[in-house]
């Protein structure tokens, strides 16, 4: 209990320092953002300030192709695609290219004209910004920035001018003013630089001096850094903290409602497996407090039930010897709990009982109306119910239930056709056997055993078992030819001769066995005309039931298996055969001995030697 406990508390810290963590959702993921927890003010930066959607929508009238990302998945960019199309109304156009998925606006002008290249970035906390991709190389690279506190970066496409491109100290680029075209395009590069001044958010006067000039590229670029890193710090402050509550409840800033992706696989299967662990950690604590309750109560009630036990037999004792009237059994009998130990202690004193001891004993049972408790136990659903009260009739003799005893006889349960089997002996007033005429189902070694058990403690009549002998039931068939051999009923002579060709060889087998053990010499002869047609068993039964009824008529079908049979077994039951026939079969036996083949001699003389058997 304690280490469970233990375990959960450790398990929940985890999760809360887990959740308090502020490191990037999309560390390694592609250059595009997948989810967004708020929907985003969108903006697109070049230079130090941000270029607003107006400003891009102004850009793209231009006579030059805008390059917004590049990808190596195809969903990601895709996904940039259809979210620029809301935000710019515009159309905007993916290409495959080098191996990669590239977003454009005006993507027609790539062959006739310089190639900006616009990352897309939105405002959400700066270390979710989007990273760029070069647009002239054929795998992933990015211009970004080299500083950690710089948020955004943008460049011009290796179609313009190298000596056009002027870096700026917080890693960003500008396209300076300047009267020379830029080739292939009818436009200055100042009219290019004038288009973007126009569209940039208004900042300071130093900015707005820096961007118009070109000069001051050293403060403006601080002046940049103490601007991202304000809004970092009011990012910081604005964000919600992780607490308990949105830890354990989906709302808020509960990391449960963050996707996290990872090389564009989403691990939300481990979220579903952390509540699956909690969820059956929770359970096993449930079930060790339910079973160490119902344990304690087991426990409580084993001490109570010994308790009444010994009241009970006391108060049966004076009730049945006139000490005390049944006015005291009242009370008892109106507790279910009570009632069921009291009907357990009565069955337990009538074991003993005989005579009017007991008959006042029932009498008491049925005044108390403890026998309706056991006709409904004995209608219960529930097998072992079924068998308590099939117990409690037969103890009490009360033949109410005898309906449900008979349909329980060829039930699927053996043990409940076992409870049943012995229910109908002891309530049958005539005819104890009556069920074996109904019985389907298999009549196993064990229930043969226990009824023979109650014909000898309980003294009952023994019927004649020959009239089972026609059963189509095999083992009802079988457990009459035990209880005629166990209880000598020769009578049954003609019957068992005619179980000799039973067709199941195991009932044949234990007819020869019987017909041996009864010394029933009529079976003789059916006995020799079937040992042809026998399986190997029953041949050395066949064989051992002659020796046990010696004929001398029968010496020559002995010698004849003698001779005929390889198996030694039989070869010495036939010879112990013609021995137990007396005179004349030691003469015969004698002859053999004398004769060319030494297999007999050997055979003779081991059943001969006295000092053997």
């Amino acid at each position: 209990m304690k280490r469970a406990v233990i375990i959960l508390v450790a398990f929940a810290l985890s999760l809360i320092t887990a959740a308090g963590m502020t490191g990037d959702p999309h560390y390694g993921s592609d250059s595009a953002l997948v989810t967004a927890t708020s929907p985003p003010l969108a903006t697109i930066s070049t230079y130090p300030s941000s270029l607003t959607v107006e400003g891009v929508v102004s850009l793209s009238r231009g006579n030059f192709a805008i390059q917004m990302g590049a990808f190596l998945r195809l969903a990601n960019a895709e996904n940039l695609r259809r979210r620029l199309e809301e935000l710019l109304e515009i159309k905007v156009d993916l290409v495959e290219e080098d191996g990669m998925y590239k977003v454009f606006i005006n993507s027609e002008l790539r062959s006739s004209a310089p190639s900006l290249f616009v990352p897309a970035s939105f405002d959400e906390p700066a270390r979710r910004r989007i990273r760029p991709h070069a647009t002239d190389s054929p795998k992933e690279k990015a211009v970004e920035s080299s500083r950690p506190e710089t948020a955004f970066a943008s460049s011009v496409s290796t179609l313009a001018p190298p000596e056009r491109i002027v870096s700026h100290p917080d890693n960003t680029i500008a396209i300076p003013g300047t009267t020379d075209a830029i080739p292939g395009t009818s436009d200055s590069t100042t009219d290019i630089t004038g288009a973007i001044a126009d569209t940039l958010r208004t900042g300071t006067a130093m900015d707005a001096s820096a961007e118009q000039s070109g000069t001051s590229a050293g403060q403006h670029g601080n002046d940049s850094l103490l601007a991202v890193m304000e809004s970092a710090s009011q990012e910081a402050e604005t964000r919600p903290e992780r607490g308990i509550g949105n830890l354990f409840f989906l709302r808020g800033d509960s990391p449960w409602l963050t996707r996290f992706n990872y090389f564009g696989k989403s691990v939300a299967l481990v979220n579903a497996l952390i509540f699956t662990i909690i969820a059956s950690m929770a359970t096993m604590l449930i079930l060790l407090l339910v079973i160490l309750l119902n344990r304690n109560r087991m426990e409580k009630e084993a001490k109570l039930r010994q308790y009444l036990l010994e009241q009970y037999q006391a108060l049966i004792v004076d009730y049945l010897f006139g000490n005390t009237g049944s006015d005291q059994f009242l009370k008892i009998a109106s507790d279910n709990f009570r009632r069921q130990v009291l009907i357990d202690q009565m069955i337990d004193v009538s074991v003993n009982l005989k005579g009017e001891t007991e008959e006042k004993l029932m009498n008491l049972y049925r005044e108390l109306n403890l026998d309706q408790d056991s006709l409904a136990r004995a209608r219960s659903r529930k097998w072992h119910k079924k068998i308590k009260g099939f117990r409690e009739l037969a103890f009490v003799g009360i033949t109410d239930g005898n309906d449900e005893i008979h349909r329980a006889l060829n039930s699927k349960n053996e043990i409940l056709r076992m409870e049943a089997q012995i229910a109908l002996v002891r309530l049958s007033d005539k005819d104890h056997f009556e069920f074996l005429s109904q019985l389907k189902r298999p009549f196993s070694l064990w229930e043969q055993i226990t009824l023979h058990d109650l014909i000898i403690q309980h003294e009952l009549p023994v019927p004649e078992f020959s009239r089972w002998l026609s059963s189509d039931n095999p083992t009802v068939v079988m457990f009459a030819l035990r209880m005629i051999r166990e209880f000598k009923q020769k009578d049954a002579e003609r019957e068992i001769n005619k179980v000799l060709l039973h067709r199941d060889p195991a009932v044949s087998q234990l007819a020869v066995q019987v017909a041996g053990d009864l010394d029933m010499r009529t079976t003789l002869d059916t006995m020799k005309r079937m040992y042809k047609f026998q399986e190997y068993n029953n041949c050395l039964e066949i064989v051992k039931s002659m020796g046990k009824m010696p004929e001398q008529a029968l010496l020559g079908f002995l010698k004849l298996v003698l001779d005929k049979e390889d198996d030694v077994q039989l070869q010495i039951e036939a010879v112990k055969a013609i021995e137990n026939m007396g005179e004349p079969g030691v003469q015969a036996l004698v002859k053999v001995m004398k004769s060319e083949y030494k297999n007999y001699n050997i055979i003779v003389r081991h059943v001969l030697d006295r000092r053997i058997y």
